[in-house]
């Protein structure tokens, strides 16, 4: 018998599931694995949002069924943050909505925005959670190329005007996964002015706002000239705080689609459970010292790396202002796939190849940073060794 629908039974396998998978049969061989494919932080959770939460847990009260928008503290403590760091005002009644996290927060936006057949805007690389959910939505996907010599900015003046004319929604993703590139608000503002133009929502994924280095701090969408009248942005506290494990993020700007994704949540999910929102609400009103003291690991692993990867033959060509991954591209002679293999099975290291992303990742590798710096060295030792480049 048969109890998958055509649609599901059409998806490929989600990409990090298969890596896992992988891993797994490794290890159950007795492999020593270091996984620098998932970017999911080694770094525990900060101590004071713990505590908060511990504390939170004692109250019984917050055992109920959760406000599927999210409870008032938590959205008021969104609105503090953005003040806070984008100099950016918003209303925690209409402008602000809880996620369970980023993932959850696109699968859901885009059937709340489109309706069968339209298109959405999709960068390539990106997410691919983007594309499966445009899918799912019964949706149609234009990937929008992001290339290395314009810095992985879209070209919008590329989208021919018959895909313009059915879209419904752009998705950008900034800081950049997989590509670690960095904007800045000139260029939300030609993305938003763009938007306006032909009457296409825009969403800007700002899941490594605060992953930043070496003096750059990360925009927001919002930060452009009416950006409200057509942007949202959506954010987490998974990589910000390492709460990856405690699904919690937002999303803010304008209310109309603010509402639109409430309506879809409302009917597909009850909110996220009170205490973990009370102790998101707890880290994104706290000082920001603990973020500065984590980014800090996080970069100078990233220098390590890059300069090791380069000292075997391996092309980084410049040091990410955020996200805790290296770009790299792929030795000649293999294709991205083909490379990942070669070093998963000669190695025992994991890391994603860029098609993984999409047709434009390439000849490309990703590489996360979010293991220790002994299993960091020890994998770079790895591929010297056995790798012929």
């Amino acid at each position: 018998m048969e109890f998958q629908s055509k649609r599901v039974s059409q998806i490929p396998p989600y990409m990090f599931a298969e890596i896992k998978q992988m891993k797994e049969k490794l290890v159950q061989s007795g492999v020593h694995v270091i996984d620098l494919g998932m970017g999911d932080p080694d770094l525990p959770t900060h101590a004071h949002v713990v505590e908060k939460l511990k504390e939170e847990l004692q109250d019984h009260h917050n055992f109920k069924y959760p406000n599927f928008r999210g409870c008032q503290e938590y959205r008021e403590a969104i609105a503090h943050f953005y003040k806070k760091q984008f100099d950016v005002v918003l209303d925690p009644e209409t402008e602000i909505l809880a996620l369970i996290g980023c993932k959850e927060g696109v699968a859901h936006l885009i059937p709340s925005l489109i309706d069968p057949g339209d298109y959405v805007i999709i960068p390539d690389p990106s997410y691919p959670v983007y594309r499966m959910a445009t899918y799912l939505a019964n949706g149609n996907e234009y990937r929008l190329p992001l290339v290395e010599e314009h810095g992985y900015k879209p070209d919008f003046a590329e989208i021919p005007q018959a895909i313009l004319a059915q879209s419904k929604l752009i998705f950008l993703n900034y800081p950049n996964n997989p590509t670690t590139a960095a904007v800045d608000v000139s260029f939300f503002q030609e993305a938003c002015d763009f938007a306006r133009s032909h009457g296409i929502a825009i969403a800007n994924d700002s899941a490594y706002n605060m992953v930043t280095f070496d003096g750059y701090q990360a925009p927001s969408i919002l930060q452009a000239d009416g950006a409200k009248d057509i942007a949202v942005e959506l954010g987490s506290l998974s990589k910000t705080f390492n709460m990856t494990g405690f699904r919690i993020g937002y999303i803010v700007g304008n209310k109309d689609i603010i509402q639109a994704l409430s309506i879809y949540k409302s009917n597909t999910d009850t909110g996220q459970f009170t205490p973990i929102q009370k102790a998101a609400a707890h880290a994104l009103k706290s000082g920001y010292e603990c973020i500065d003291q984590y980014n800090a690991i996080y970069y100078k692993r990233i220098k390590e790396v890059s300069e090791a990867l380069a000292s075997i033959g391996i092309e980084v060509k410049e040091t990410p202002k955020s996200t805790y991954f290296v770009w790299a591209k792929v030795p000649a002679g293999y294709t991205s796939k083909a490379f990942a293999t070669a070093v998963l099975e000669k190695t025992g290291v994991i890391i994603t190849p860029g098609s993984a992303f999409g047709p434009g990742g390439e000849g490309y590798f990703r590489l996360a940073v979010s293991v220790d710096e002994t299993q960091l060295r020890e994998a770079i030792e790895r591929m010297k060794q056995h790798l012929s480049l």
